[in-house]
Order: C-alpha cells, then structure tokens, then sequence
C-alpha cells in the first residue's frame, strides 16, 4: 500500500525528520506535525491512513489528539509512540482505540511493521464495511429496468445458474448493462455475504494486470516497495468479475487457466503457493469463439470460462423498454441532482424511441442525466437531449408523409400500431406515448380486430375525377 498516507506527530524535529526518511524510501506519503492541535488540522483538511502520534506533547498530547479525532469522525488508525516512562498512558490510549504502541527508542522495522499491519487491519475495516453497504443494497434485479421477452430470458438463466459455482461469461455490447448481470448473479448466490470484486482488465497493461489480480512480493518489480495482495485474494470465497476478458493477454490467459484448474496462483516475484475459493464471472463484448479461431485467446480457457453463457439484448432490439428506463433514470438524477422534473414534454419520449442507441443503455443513461442537469423547466424537452440523440433519420418525417393520400383514420391506425410495436404491445405505454387514454387503444383495437373478421378496411378518401 505503498500510496497510504501518515501523519507524523512529535514535539522534537529531528524525531519528526527521521520518521520521514524512513516512511518516505518505502514510499509513503509523509505529513508532519508538531503536536496535536496541528494535527487535528492536518487531519480535518488532508486527512491520513496512519497517524504515529508521540505520547507526551506540549498544547496537546497524543492521548487526548487520539479522543478529539474520534469524536471528529476521524477514522485514521493511531499508532503511539511512547518511552519507558509513560507506558501506562499508551496503554491507556489503547483503550482509547489506538492500534498499538512503540516505544522509543524507535526500531526502524518495528515501525514498518506496525504499519504495515495498521494498513492491513484498515483494509479489512473497509472491505467489511463495503460488504455491509451492499448486503444492506441488494442487486437481485432491481437495477435492472425492463420486461422485453429478450431480457426476461436473460433473467430466467441468471435465477437457474446463481445459487450454483458454474463460471459465468457474459456477453453484449459495451453499455448493455454486463456488470449488472454479475452483481445479479452474486447477490442471488450462496456466496452473497462474501467479497464481490471487479477488475476492469481492458484498463490495464499486462504487467499491473498480472499484479492486480495475483498481487506481488516487495521488489517483484521497480516501485514495488511493499508486498501488495492481488484481487483473487480479496475475492477468497466470493465472487471475482473480469470485465473485458477478451483484452487479457496470452500470458495473463495462462495463469488465469492455471487458478480455474487447481485454485492456486504465486504472487508476481514469489515462491510461495496461494490457494483460494472464488467463483470466477467473466464478461466482453468481443466475440471469443472468433478469438480463439484467430488464435487470439486460448480455447481451453474459453471453455473453462464459458459453462454457462448469457447475452444481454442491445438497446435498439428492445425498444419496448425505453419508457421505463427513462421514468428510472429520471427519477435517480432529479434526487442525485437536486431537480423537481415532473416528466417528459410532448415529442420527447418520441425521440429517444428513434434514435438506435448505439452506446446501449449506457448511453441513455448519460443522455437522461444531461437531460435532467440541463432542463430549465419541470418537463424534459427534446432540447435538453444530446445533438447525437436528435439525429435526422427518415423516420422523423410526419406520419402523413409516409402514407401519401391517406386519411387520418389510416394515419392513427399506422400510429397506433407502430407504437404498439415499439413498446413490445403495452396499451399503457403506448398511450403514454401517443397521449390518449388507454381506453381509446383498446377500443381501436377492437375496431380493427373487427374490420379483419369483416374483410373491410377503414374508410378512404374518396378518389376525386379526373379533370
């Protein structure tokens, strides 16, 4: 952890610059202060990970700097640092809710390794407290907006393979919603209440990628000053989510088969052999079979990964869903944004229906919270909506264009019906859409069900003669 922060506390500058030697050649960010009232300043403007604070100090001593800091929110770990003579106050300040306390004389090791295991103790603290937030938050399929027949297949084969230890790969475009499906697939597991860890493997080069996953040992490599735990460790018996599998390079495929065959891995410049007990989802956007073809990913590891596949819909194929994930996405940003937007204007949901969505869901979602930032009024207007949403297309033409010489019976029928199409046949929706009462949907329905079985067609306009 070699970017922690620690705040340096002691009365005597020399002690203060020694410390700072030390913490700095093993990579730590170094702050000082000179007693506990510089201290607490420090702590509420900068803040710190590890505070080594000297016991006995003018203005204010370590003890009542440790209290002060407690009452603040400060949640530092506190290391004291204390002679012979006043080991009954460190004690005491252990008490208090100090990690430990060293006693001076310093050991240059001593100190690396008390923090060292303040930071360890700290990690764990968070990851325990991240754990509760998403407990307390389930996934399941909450955040997951839509009923189009396509995604609620996607949910039937999430709901079988979830509570199982089946390797999962998740396929579809970028923005369709892929980690999603991953939090889905953890939450509704065995595994729920044990570490969910992602890791974005497009984001990082083969190096950081080996070291991210497997961890390393102190001088694997240059700026290696601290051994670091990888991501498998963290996940040990929860679930691991590789994003962008299909950017892993050759080497980093092979270790990865190595851990899906014997559940063991070596830090990056160790010996020693880890085991652990995650369940690995997997997802891209690439098309790994055409990978492995070109012999670009390994084909023994695409089958490991691939137990079990699930394809997420891009947006375009399920256009039906459109209306309520923009009730969702509105709803989220007028709370995250502090706006009062009551709905959408006439001809808005109109033109979020015609563009394709080329960047999914994702996309969308950007075009909402712009939208919702943006809007100077109550209603979301096609003003606030990105230039590459408002795109001409043949299909912004007025319906009447479409169908030369029809009449308005036969516009409202093609209105009708295109509409029902779009929003996968909800009368709800479509209403909504066309803004007419649902009771006038189904009426028309009902009419034109009617006109079938009669073998007759809405009434045309009469032909004028020929002059």
């Amino acid at each position: 952890m070699a970017s922690a922060r620690i705040l340096v506390v002691d009365d005597e500058p020399n002690a203060r610059g020694a410390l700072r030697t030390i913490l700095t050649e093993e990579g730590y960010a170094v702050s000082e202060a000179g007693d506990g009232v510089e201290a607490l300043a420090v702590l509420r403007t900068a803040g710190a990970d590890v505070v080594l604070a000297d016991v006995r100090m003018q203005r204010m001593d370590g003890l009542t700097l440790l209290r002060e800091a407690r009452e603040s929110g400060i949640d530092a770990a506190f290391v004291v640092m204390t002679a012979f003579g006043s080991i009954e106050m460190a004690v005491e300040a252990m008490r208090a809710g100090a990690e430990t306390f060293l006693v001076k004389p310093l050991d240059e090791r001593a100190v690396l390794v008390v923090i060292e295991k303040a930071l360890e103790k700290r990690h764990l603290v968070q990851e325990a407290a991240s754990l509760r937030a998403r407990v307390r938050e389930r996934v399941h399929f909450d955040n997951i907006v839509g009923d189009s027949p396509a995604l609620r297949e996607v949910f039937e084969v999430v709901q079988r393979a979830a509570p199982t230890r089946a390797n999962v790969l998740i396929l579809g475009e970028s923005g369709t919603g892929k980690e999603l499906i991953a939090q889905a697939l953890h939450e509704l597991s065995p595994r729920k209440d044990r570490p969910f860890v992602r890791v974005n493997c497009g984001a990082l080069t083969e190096t950081l990628l080996e070291s991210e996953l497997f961890g390393h040992e102190r001088g694997a490599f240059t700026g290696a000053v601290t051994r670091r735990e990888g991501r498998f460790e963290r996940a040990d018996g929860g679930t691991i989510f590789l994003d962008e599998i299909g950017d892993v390079s050759p080497a980093v495929q092979v270790k990865l088969l190595r851990v899906l065959q014997t559940r063991e891995f070596e830090r990056v410049g160790g010996s020693e052999t880890l085991k652990v007990d995650v369940r690995l989802l997997t997802a891209t956007n690439k098309d790994l079979a055409t990978e492995v073809a070109n012999s670009r990913f390994r084909e023994d590891l695409f089958y490991r990964l691939n137990v079990i596949s699930v394809t997420l819909p891009p947006l375009r194929a399920r256009k039906g869903d459109i209306p309520a994930l923009v009730s969702h996405f509105v709803r989220r940003f007028t709370d995250q944004h502090g706006k009062k937007i009551q709905g959408l204007a006439p001809g808005t949901l109109q033109a979020l229906l015609r563009h394709d969505w080329p960047g999914n869901v994702r996309e969308l979602e950007n075009s909402i919270e712009r939208a919702v930032v943006l809007a100077q009024g109550p209603y979301l207007t096609t003003d606030d909506l990105p230039p590459t949403v408002l795109g001409a297309r043949p299909s912004d033409r007025p319906m009447s264009s479409l169908i030369p010489g029809g009449t308005w019976q036969e516009i409202e029928k093609q209105a009708i019906l295109r509409t029902l199409e779009v929003v996968g046949g909800s009368t709800s929706r479509a209403a909504a859409m066309l803004g007419i009462s649902t009771r006038t949907i189904q009426y028309r329905l009902k009419q034109y069900a009617h006109e079938r079985e009669e073998g007759t067609a809405p009434p045309t306009a009469a032909a004028e003669p020929e002059r």
